[in-house]
């Protein structure tokens, strides 16, 4: 019997690379496009618009749609110099949470060791640096959550 892949929720600020993470997965051509409203891909990902970590007042959004995910990824863009995670973030979804970093291809050591920081401290138990562009850093993800 096969085992039934994980469902992920991504939750990460606008331009994070959260869609665009989700077409390395599915092998698509990478093409920039905002997320209006939660999507639902392939079954298996759920996209969140960034909005809805970055305004408070949408913040019940994710909770509730996380309801529907088994383990919840925080996207953290490596060139950023911020996070809009709280600490132990978390702890509000009772899941397992992991982080994955992006965009590591333009990125300095420095800006992927702050970007793990941010991801730590939010709560994620694992974190993945990736790059959709070059591919790096996806397959060890996907191996994690069972996809391959």
């Amino acid at each position: 019997m096969e085992e039934k892949r994980k469902r992920i929720i991504l939750i990460g600020r606008s331009t994070a690379g959260k869609t665009t993470l989700c077409q390395r997965i599915n092998q698509e051509d990478l093409v920039y496009h905002k997320t209006q409203t939660v999507q639902v891909v392939n079954h298996d990902m759920i996209d969140t618009p960034g909005e809805y970590l970055e305004r408070r007042s949408f913040r019940g959004a994710l909770m509730v749609t996380a309801v529907e995910a088994d383990v919840v990824v925080l996207v953290q863009d490596a060139t950023e110099g911020d996070s809009m995670f709280p600490p132990a973030y978390h702890s509000q979804f009772a899941k397992p949470t992991v982080g994955v970093v992006t965009k590591s291809d333009i990125a300095t050591p420095e800006q992927i060791s702050r970007a793990r920081k941010y991801l730590k401290i939010a709560g994620a138990r694992e974190i993945f640096v990736t790059s959709s562009v070059t591919g790096s850093g996806v397959d060890e993800f996907l191996q994690f959550l069972g996809y391959r």
